[in-house]
């Protein structure tokens, strides 16, 4: 297992002296580790400190297991939500009190209530999930078959890998892999990522190339983060073609092309 990635983007963890607090935190979970989250204090310590005054000291803690991750709610009187921003509006509530709350969502938003206008909430990564291997179906149990590469096909972050990979499947040729703003601006037009930023693309290939492909970059070499960033969306489609994680009937996910180039070219296949 890949473990948990907890995100709390800048700007979301509360309003400190009525100024939206703090800078971007990464955490990073193998099984077994747990991180606490809250107000924290010197007698208090937190991993992900969340500043709202209506938020406890220690508010909460996210444990994770093999296969999914489990969340703690220390609060005597709030409930917290947990969605899952990819779906038809799902959410789980956490009632106060609720010790290990299992998460089943692949990508989770941990939503904290608060008495202001700014919203307090972090991101989970859910470690990647199992399935059966179909071959061993109605056999005797043996080892268990874990998948290489665990890709939900209706998560965001696979619609940015097929924009990714989408100029080499139309044209089986060598051409630049897209750029960050060319994947926000490709996937504008699709009904669940009209408002996707740039700032979340980058998280989304980030993720892909750390979690779910386990793309190691050599570190010898950096005249710059560009060239870096770069560098791994040339990997992530390589691995991805390679492997056929990405095929031409994935290109159905993505919006129609627009303008005549596109409308050429979608004519000439």
């Amino acid at each position: 297992m890949s473990g948990v990635v907890v995100h709390l983007p800048r700007g979301n963890g509360g309003a400190d002296g009525g100024e939206p607090h703090g800078d971007a935190v990464t955490l990073r979970l193998g099984p077994g580790e747990v991180a606490r989250f809250g107000r924290g204090s010197s007698a208090v310590p937190v991993e992900l400190r969340l500043a709202d005054p209506a938020i406890s000291r220690l508010a909460g803690e996210i444990r994770v297991t093999d296969d999914h991750w489990q969340l703690t709610n220390h609060s005597t009187t709030h409930s917290y939500l947990v969605e899952n921003p990819e779906g038809a509006g799902e959410y789980l509530r956490v009632p106060p009190r609720r010790v290990g709350a299992p998460i089943p969502f692949e990508f989770s938003r941990v939503v904290l209530p608060t008495r202001g206008d700014v919203t307090v909430s972090f991101q989970v990564f859910a470690p990647d999930h199992v399935y059966l291997d179909a071959d061993a179906m109605g056999v005797p149990w043996g080892n268990r078959t874990v998948t290489a590469y665990s890709l939900d096909e209706t998560a965001t972050y696979f619609l940015v890998l097929v924009a990714l990979c989408e100029p080499r499947l139309r044209d089986q040729s060598r051409v630049a892999v897209p750029t960050t703003p060319q994947i926000v601006e490709r996937l504008r037009g699709h009904a669940t990522c009209g408002t996707l930023t740039a700032r979340a693309v980058s998280s989304h290939i980030d993720y892909l190339s750390e979690e779910k492909l386990r793309i190691s970059l050599p570190d010898a070499q950096e005249p710059g983060k560009g060239d870096r960033r770069n560098g791994k969306r040339e990997e992530i489609v390589g691995l991805a073609l390679r492997f056929g994680l990405v095929r031409e009937e994935n290109l159905g996910l993505l919006p129609p092309l627009t303008g005549s180039g596109g409308r050429e070219r979608q004519g000439e296949r």
